[in-house]
């Protein structure tokens, strides 16, 4: 809930410090590079065998090590992580330069109003990068 949403009705007027979305991976460490070397997410919290990076703002995502965490990882992954970026073309580039294998195409959805791709982190998660149509 942002500032201008607050509601006086919760604790703290429904203000949140923080949004993070935990993913569960077998290898930490290999999720780790994924994250800070290819898509450049900042480790925002260290807590040992759970990572917190920050997106943008307050949009984080967790890594945690799978046998320490509240969950296990699992192979199938009904789950994406979307990021939104300026231009998308351009981060599709980026990504086919690095090698990444499991890169998607670029397409336009004019219904979503949003051009955009998706790939696999190191063990499935989905990601979907796009951009607003103008």
């Amino acid at each position: 809930m942002s500032d201008d949403a607050a509601n006086p009705e919760r604790p703290d007027g429904g203000r949140l410090e923080l949004a993070i979305t935990f993913f569960y991976y077998r290898d930490l460490p290999v999720a780790m590079r994924f994250y800070e070397d290819v898509m450049g997410f900042t480790l925002a919290i260290d807590q040992g065998w759970s990572k917190i990076y920050q997106m943008q703002g307050q949009a984080h995502v967790g890594l945690v090590d799978e046998s320490r965490g509240m969950h296990r990882a699992h192979d199938v992954k009904p789950v994406q992580l979307c990021v939104r970026v300026p231009d998308v073309d351009a981060w599709h580039s980026y990504l086919a330069a690095l090698g990444i294998e499991s890169l998607g195409s670029v397409s336009s959805s004019e219904q979503l109003r949003i051009r955009a791709f998706v790939l696999e982190d190191p063990e499935g998660y989905q990601i979907e990068v796009q951009s607003a149509l103008k």
